[in-house]
């Protein structure tokens, strides 16, 4: 893990599952900063899953996404990417993101309308909680 990670953990409160689960979200948009969030809505559009991640910036229910659909949105290239930095197996990155993703996305589009800057920005304020 690098050194945002680090930064996660120590806000945490130190290492631990919840560190590990935030640490693949932060991987994730780490490796989609240059498109932000609308990089990630084009990917998961793209891959046919636009309806799932269109619910999590809409005002409405978010929908639930699987490990496997993490897979398609994201791509099994990036995914594989983001599993060797994080040094989790795929298959549990994906189950990690899938089960925070939703709700990251959700809490920064909170009044239906993609925000703008950078997904890292726009992570560090989730975890401080200044988002507003």
């Amino acid at each position: 893990m690098g050194l945002f990670d680090d930064i996660i953990g120590n806000m945490l409160g130190g290492a631990g599952g919840e560190q590990a689960n935030l640490g693949g979200i932060m991987e994730v948009l780490s490796g989609l900063d240059a498109g932000g969030v609308n990089g990630l809505l084009q990917s998961f559009q793209q891959n046919g899953l636009g309806d799932i991640i269109s619910s999590w910036v809409g005002t409405g229910q978010n929908l639930p996404i699987s490990p496997e659909q993490i897979r398609e949105g994201l791509g099994s290239d990036l995914l594989t990417s983001l599993a060797e930095k994080s040094g989790l197996p795929a298959e549990e990155l994906s189950s990690q993101i899938a089960g925070y993703l939703p709700d990251f996305i959700d809490t920064i589009t909170p009044d239906g309308t993609v925000p703008e800057g950078g997904l890292l920005e726009l992570g560090m304020k989730y975890v401080m909680g200044q988002l507003s």
